[in-house]
């Protein structure tokens, strides 16, 4: 019997996988996603970029050419390995919060699901309280709390990539990469924090309406306990909603951040992000449009891209789709 079962469960995954295959703008997405990471997080090892905050003011407002292929700013930075190195940034931003929302939703949907009840009842009216809450404010003071933790963050997470008798230059090329990513996790803890609670009642509908079949029944009748059910049985028959919330949350997230970077509360200067490479491109863009350009292109086609993938992963996943 667990054999016919495991058959049926990788046939469903892989008729979804072929069904995002068909979906032209759903692998076109996954397409331009991969060459937008490969290029943030691999160009910068290679070695041949210039350097991101290095000013050279006789090279200033360039437009795009063979030496700066998008351009210089108004302080003779390279745009192309800002735009890079920004990415970088803004990717790991979408990445980690989502990661930390979607742990926090899921387990706290998960629970509030099988347990039912008054318990489930009390969850989701502090769900509903922290619903009227204005976000933006609770994320911005929430940040600013757990912000002067992250220079001692930095110093540690330092010292694990160098050794004690590293030299000078090698500390601070490794302090270089390592810090704009340290300096945002007050806002990783804050979004990630508060941005679970449409997960939550996601998964919490989709835990109730799985809890009710009969294979549920039979490992309660087999002794199985509460948290092994919930978690090795019910959770991973949820999986589809998760997965396509994840891949529509990301964008959101990055949408966020950058909303906070053009405000001036996000990726701290020199370090960019395509939030504040935005910003400084919008208060520049008569003199030098290549600053406004470049950057929103990359973060719109990330932004579609993920989009598309999401809802091509949607009708992947939806098991009514199985029937075309």
């Amino acid at each position: 019997m667990s054999a016919v079962t495991a058959e049926k469960n990788n046939s469903l995954w892989s008729d979804a996988r072929h069904r995002l295959m068909r979906n032209r703008a759903a692998l076109i997405s996954l397409i331009v996603l991969t060459v937008i990471i490969f290029c943030c997080l691999v160009l910068p090892l290679l070695g041949f970029l210039h350097d991101p905050n290095a000013q050279a003011l006789p090279d200033k407002n360039l437009a795009p050419s063979g030496a700066h292929w998008f351009g210089t700013d108004n302080l003779g930075r390279d745009i192309f390995a800002r735009v890079v190195y920004g990415g970088r940034i803004s990717i790991a931003v979408g990445l980690i919060t989502t990661l930390v929302s979607v742990t926090i939703g899921v387990c706290y949907g998960a629970i509030s699901g099988y347990v039912s009840g008054r318990t489930d009842a009390i969850m989701m009216r502090i769900v509903d309280i922290l619903y009227a809450l204005p976000f933006l404010i609770i994320v911005i003071l929430l940040g600013k709390t757990i912000e002067p933790a992250t220079a001692k963050l930095t110093d540690t997470v330092v010292g694990w990539f160098t050794s004690a008798d590293a030299s000078v230059e090698s500390i601070n090329a490794t302090r270089a990469w390592i810090e704009p990513i340290t300096t945002l996790v007050p806002l990783f803890v804050a979004i990630g924090a508060l941005s679970w609670l449409t997960v939550s009642r996601i998964v919490r509908a989709q835990v109730q309406g799985v809890a009710k079949q009969e294979f549920v029944e039979a490992a309660r009748s087999l002794g199985l306990g509460n948290f092994r059910i919930l978690f090795r049985h019910i959770l991973p028959n949820t999986l589809g909603p998760i997965i396509v919330y994840t891949t529509l949350t990301i964008p959101s997230v990055m949408l966020f951040e950058a909303t906070l970077s053009f405000l001036g509360m996000g990726v701290k200067p020199p370090y960019a992000s395509w939030g504040n490479l935005i910003n400084e491109g919008a208060n520049l863009m008569l003199s030098n449009i290549w600053l406004l350009f470049f950057p929103t292109l990359l973060f719109s086609a990330t932004l579609f891209a993920l989009n598309f993938l999401g809802d091509g992963l949607r009708d992947a996943l939806d098991p009514r789709s199985a029937k075309d």
